[in-house]
């Protein structure tokens, strides 16, 4: 039996890889910090720890696995990255957990890992104009990321290849572009822009009104998640390191997002724009390496993924609603 490693396995996009590769018949260790907020693992052996601490990593990569996911990291939203209140905790944390793994597996002889990097590491002088973004893969140097969780994903990006130069393993490397879905962080401050309009949408009365950070006219691409796992095992299975966008080329302004959550929702809100961390002014996934290399693009519009985290979000929102007094 073939058999793979999460590391992050209690996190939304681990969640959702590990029951990928159980329907594929792997047997599957997943690791995190804590158990899945959200759903019952699928894992056969999921071990909570900490994968800044060596020993831990030791202990958990204990034996070759055919494939091996690094996703664990220290992140979160808009509001969480961009404040600057937690930088050198993110820069910490996700720079450690990667040469701790990385570490582990080389000793281990692991060859084919998996790391899941960000299009935050793109340079912020490129994503100025919402219209028209930079992100092909080849535009990440001169380097200029708009904050240190990009800093940390571009030099962790560098880790990797320079283990896989270095030591012959074979490790592959994608940027993710803003994944949502359902089963993931949707309130609390870590959530992403469609989890957060989703709560917000889903909690307010028809005719009333929700906030949106900044005029709204930034723009953004977003995956549903199931995509993400297709592309993610497409790049890990393939023979070329990457690094890949794996994202959508559907960008909206965050109006637009907001819009067509009340679509799905079937009501309307007023949205009200305040101060409040934006990020770039523009970000779009640019498929080509991809496409051309592997074959590979989204093959759902953003309003189908949209529909089905509308639903969820609005459930988790209406079972963690106080009880009505007697």
């Amino acid at each position: 039996m073939r058999s793979a490693l999460v590391c992050g396995a209690g996190g939304f996009i681990g969640g959702h890889l590990v029951k990928r590769l159980k329907s594929e018949g792997f047997w599957v260790r997943g690791v995190d910090l804590k158990s899945h907020e959200y759903a019952e693992t699928a894992a056969d052996d999921f071990v909570i720890g900490d994968l800044r601490d060596p020993y831990l990593c030791r202990h958990v990569i204990d034996r070759r696995f055919d494939e091996v996911y690094q996703l664990a990291a220290d992140m979160g939203g808009a509001g969480f990255i961009f404040t600057g209140e937690n930088d050198a905790e993110i820069m910490h944390n996700s720079g450690t957990i990667n040469l701790n793994v990385l570490d582990a597996c080389q000793k281990r002889m692991i060859r084919r890992i998996f790391y899941s990097s960000s299009a935050c590491i793109y340079p912020a002088y490129n994503q100025q104009d919402p219209d028209s973004p930079n992100c092909e893969e080849s535009s990440a140097y001169p380097a200029a990321p708009d904050s240190e969780y990009g800093w940390e994903k571009l030099f962790s990006e560098r880790l990797y290849l320079t283990y896989g130069r270095c030591h012959g393993m074979d490790v592959r490397v994608a940027r993710y572009h803003n994944i949502f879905g359902p089963e993931g962080t949707w309130t609390g401050g870590r959530e992403k822009a469609p989890a957060a309009l989703c709560r917000k949408i889903a909690m307010a009365a028809s005719g009333g009104h929700i906030e949106i950070w900044g005029d709204g006219k930034q723009t953004r691409s977003f995956l549903y998640v199931d995509e993400c796992i297709e592309g993610t095992l497409r790049v890990m299975r393939s023979n070329h390191r990457g690094p890949f966008n794996i994202g959508s080329e559907e960008m909206v302004t965050i109006n637009q997002l907001a819009d067509m959550i009340m679509d799905v929702a079937g009501k309307r809100v007023e949205k009200r724009h305040i101060p409040g961390p934006t990020g770039v002014r523009g970000r779009n996934s640019d498929n080509r390496l991809i496409y051309d290399t592997l074959g590979w693009q989204p093959s759902q519009p953003l309003k189908t993924g949209l529909a089905v985290t509308y639903k969820w979000i609005e459930r988790q929102t209406q079972s963690n609603m106080p009880l009505a007094a007697d």
